[in-house]
């Protein structure tokens, strides 16, 4: 677990910022499950959250990830939020998780947000994602303006990045390598049965895949909601069934993909009546396939972790635009730091600022009613440039320093300011 124990604006008032979860890279498929939260957990999470007086929050969970950005005085508390609405523990959280902290975890939203974090390198289906997560947030009014700045500094580098490098070209996303495992595994693929169980994201990402690279026209579609399946089959003209149907379905089929983004497994031994072998793929996080399956000795099961081992000529490419990618990043990275960093001095130099006008004014007055013809015009305009100078010296002084929270203190103790 990284920490940095430098700071930006508003530590003692809204805490540190912190990103704190878990990914592919520690966390099994089952573990992930664990901590996947569903559309209703997000929305009772940002509303306590709200309730608990956090000033910022976003949450994502996705097949390869779930985690917490956000503002606290202690990591702790948004690790409770996560744990109280999923089944995951803070034991299970100390096992494989991680939290970064200020700098460091502004880094870590950028290389997620970019692709570069993803499990096949240069997936740009989490930018959206994250789009989705930053809408919920500030749908709930609990999205600062430091998290605002962030969220549209992390989009801004992935459409840079998308657009300036090859990073993206060629296949993307857990539905493409699916469709590359099954043409690498299954003989006259064209010619098979695929049957496809669920038409969310992913099925339909996967749906799309297996048209465009396979060629087959023996595709069917079932979901659990029929209209669903219907409006993705209308697209590409392929056979719709009812959920009903299932077992039959399965029986005549070779390839079988799971994508329904169920809860608990959807898929199990019982379903299975084979008289020929069946390739199984769980595109689903939690498993929607039920590993008892693998007691029929006609089941292959592939999950999609063992998608992430697909080594081909574009994920090769990819790598080497990494460097450029990076530097994108570094970039835009650096221009937001140097704003957040900022933050801190603006409310001292505000109020040194007002505090100067104050002064002033009372000068000024005094003057005027001393001194006979006085131009209190010509006086006005010397004294704003005056204050002017003095708090961008300041102000300089302030930005050029490493550690300015003594410079900051000595500036209010000084000229006796009072700040928010």
């Amino acid at each position: 677990m990284k920490n940095n124990l430098s700071t930006y604006s508003g530590e003692s008032l809204e805490g540190n910022f912190y990103a704190i979860g878990l990914n592919y890279k520690k966390a099994d498929a089952e573990m992930r499950g664990r901590f996947s939260i569903s559309d209703t957990a997000k929305e009772n999470i940002l509303t306590q959250a709200k309730a608990e007086g956090l000033p910022s929050l976003t949450v994502i969970s996705t097949c390869n990830r779930t985690e917490l950005y956000g503002f606290a005085q202690h990591p702790y508390k948004l690790i409770k939020l996560l744990c109280e609405h999923t089944n995951g523990t803070v034991e299970d959280f100390e096992k494989i998780a991680y939290i970064y902290k200020n700098h460091d975890a502004v880094s870590h939203i950028f290389t997620v947000g970019t692709g570069l974090d993803s499990q096949i390198l240069g997936d740009f289906e989490i930018i959206s994602q994250l789009r989705n997560a930053f809408r919920e947030s500030k749908k709930h009014d609990i999205f600062n303006p430091f998290m605002e700045r962030l969220a549209n500094a992390v989009i801004q580098a992935s459409k840079r990045i998308k657009n300036e490098t090859g990073i993206s070209s060629g296949a993307t996303s857990v539905s493409f390598a699916a469709v590359q495992y099954i043409m690498s595994q299954v003989p006259q693929v064209s010619e098979k049965n695929i049957l496809l169980f669920g038409t969310g994201k992913i099925g339909r990402n996967t749906c799309e895949n297996l048209i465009k690279h396979t060629q087959n026209n023996h595709i069917t579609l079932i979901n659990r909601t029929k209209a669903k399946a219907e409006k993705v089959a209308g697209k590409f003209n392929l056979i719709v069934k009812d959920y009903a149907d299932i077992q039959c379905e399965i029986a005549q089929a070779d390839v079988l993909i799971v994508a329904t983004g169920a809860q608990q497994p959807t898929i199990s031994k019982e379903l299975l009546h084979l008289k020929r072998p069946l390739l199984i793929l769980d595109l689903s996080i939690p498993k929607n396939v039920s590993d008892d399956v693998l007691e029929n000795e006609f089941v292959s099961l592939v999950h999609m972790d063992h998608l992430s081992a697909v080594t081909d000529q574009t994920l090769e490419q990819r790598a080497a635009q990494l460097p450029l990618a990076k530097k994108i990043i570094a970039e835009i990275e650096k221009d937001f730091n140097k704003w957040a960093d900022h933050r801190k001095y603006a409310p001292t130099i505000n109020a040194l600022k007002n505090k100067l006008i104050e002064i002033k004014t009372g000068e000024l007055d005094y003057q005027s009613k001393k001194i006979d013809d006085f131009n209190h015009e010509q006086a006005e305009i010397i004294s704003d440039r005056l204050i002017q100078k003095i708090t961008t010296h300041f102000a300089n002084h302030l930005k050029g320093e490493e550690g300015s929270a003594e410079s900051i203190e000595l500036i209010r103790r000084v000229f006796q300011l009072e700040t928010a």
